[in-house]
């Protein structure tokens, strides 16, 4: 049920270098954990937590491809760009409206990975980490912020993901 001795094949960013690599190496691991997390239990992804929470793996996926769509696009790249599953009027529809099926969660995947590739790009050219952005909620923020935000976004959501994942399966430690 945990992973074997040795290195733990997320974290394989630099502990050593400038910011930018280390915060950038710091959230792909963090993505990476998510995946693992997932891996091996595509069939019930869309199984949820208790009631009466919607949570649930597939439910991350989509929420988590929504919030990187909204701070790297909307907030950092200026674009005018709608949720991909989430909605003023239902700000939790990544969650509440995750259905099982392997389509479903294809869509998820797909745009996640979508997002998660136009913010590595963004951040890999981005002049510097003081690049700034408008957001209604926090005001004004930099790409520093937002990575660091993102770190914890994304290790917040991997601890609901052991929990998920124990439900489903029983394993621990992944």
């Amino acid at each position: 049920m945990f992973p074997a001795p040795g290195p733990d094949r997320r974290f394989t960013g630099p502990a050593t270098g400038d910011e930018r690599r280390l915060l950038a190496a710091f959230l792909a691991d963090q993505r990476t954990t998510l995946e693992l997390k997932c891996a091996g239990v595509e069939g019930e992804l869309s199984r949820r937590s208790v009631e009466p929470s919607t949570l649930s793996l597939l439910g991350l996926v989509r929420h988590l491809a929504d919030v990187e769509r909204r701070w790297f696009r909307v907030v950092l790249a200026g674009q005018d760009v709608k949720p991909l599953f989430s909605s003023e009027a239902d700000p939790d529809g990544g969650f509440d409206e995750a259905a099982a099926g392997p389509e479903a969660a294809d869509e998820a995947w797909q745009a996640w990975r979508a997002e998660v590739a136009f913010a590595e790009r963004f951040v890999a050219e981005a002049p510097d980490l003081d690049v700034e952005g408008d957001d209604a909620w926090r005001g004004r923020v930099c790409l520093r912020w937002v990575l660091v935000h993102m770190v914890e976004e994304y290790a917040r959501h991997n601890g609901h993901a052991d929990l998920l994942r124990e439900r489903i399966d029983g394993a621990v430690g992944i």
